[in-house]
């Protein structure tokens, strides 16, 4: 078996928003709400309805956690790629290296 997974064109991960987010999620194992919301400079209720939907569609997961450094009750939200995410992701980068490259890719 080869290295590189059969591209797969995903709808869910398309979208722009989505498909940034996962390009970040991609190279570490989680990041915390803010970064992300800073990193692509995207207002709280934006980000969370697309986290929802990745969520939804089984490609991130979504942790909640109390944070050491805050006195008060507010949690810190962690995103991270599930493992399916992160297949589905390759898969959808490798379906956009085949367009760009002229080849034909079924949805």
């Amino acid at each position: 078996m080869s290295g590189s997974p059969a591209p797969a064109f995903h709808e869910v991960i398309h979208a722009p928003v989505r498909l940034r987010i996962c390009g970040l999620l991609r190279p570490v194992d989680e990041l915390e709400f803010a970064v992300l919301r800073d990193a692509l400079e995207l207002k709280d209720a934006n980000l969370s309805k697309n986290l929802k939907v990745l969520a939804e569609a089984g490609l991130v997961r979504i942790r909640k956690e109390g944070s050491p450094a805050r006195s008060d009750a507010r949690r810190l939200t962690w995103v991270a790629l599930t493992s399916a995410g992160r297949a589905d992701f390759e898969a959808h980068l490798a379906a956009l290296r085949s367009i760009a490259a002229g080849e034909v890719v079924a949805r």
